[in-house]
């Protein structure tokens, strides 16, 4: 590691420690020729390897870039975009591959997006998977509204399983009607 000060070619490590929970490692290094200190932050590689057969570094912002096309007059702001490109990097290396495919970078963020806007969720499907026909659009929107559902029940049955556990079994029985006591005579 070259020293950002005085460009000497070597330095040493005084300090390794855990970043970003585990996603990479944070070291305090010394500079032999100037003595100076300075931080390195080291990361995994992750390539994505293109349709033409050509690789590039993984880049969050070209995640961000390519769903901020779909996101295009909808109501989602520039922080949920960085969360949705962090969910994808995370599935992305999730795979333990030091090289992806871009097809699954895509798959990865189909999922996140779904969950973050349907109408971006359909235009960035539309265009990822190729739709050719009213008839694809139409397969796409049912499958949608099947997660929705799916969704929703999972929603609704752990409800309706809290409430029953919470309500279920003997109860206290009403009590006792209030009656008026005779007036004195």
């Amino acid at each position: 590691m070259h020293c950002p000060f005085c460009r000497h070619p070597d330095s040493r490590v005084v300090d390794s420690r855990d970043y970003d929970d585990g996603g990479a490692i944070r070291r305090r290094r010394s500079c032999p020729s100037c003595g100076r200190r300075f931080t390195t932050v080291e990361t995994p590689a992750l390539a994505v390897v293109k349709r033409s057969g050509a690789t590039e570094p993984f880049s969050r912002s070209k995640v961000v870039s390519g769903v901020r096309k779909a996101c295009s007059g909808r109501p989602v702001s520039e922080d949920e975009l960085a969360l949705l490109a962090q969910q994808v990097e995370e599935a992305v290396r999730a795979s333990g591959c030091a090289e992806v495919p871009a097809h699954d970078i895509g798959l990865a963020i189909l999922g996140p997006l779904r969950d973050l806007d349907e109408v971006a969720y359909m235009r960035f499907a539309s265009v990822y998977r190729s739709f050719t026909s009213l008839a694809d659009f139409e397969a796409e929107i049912g499958e949608l509204r099947a997660h929705q559902a799916a969704a929703t029940l999972a929603v609704t049955g752990d409800d309706e399983i809290a409430l029953v556990a919470k309500y279920a079994g003997a109860h206290d029985p009403a009590p006792p009607p209030v009656h008026a006591a005779p007036a004195p005579v």
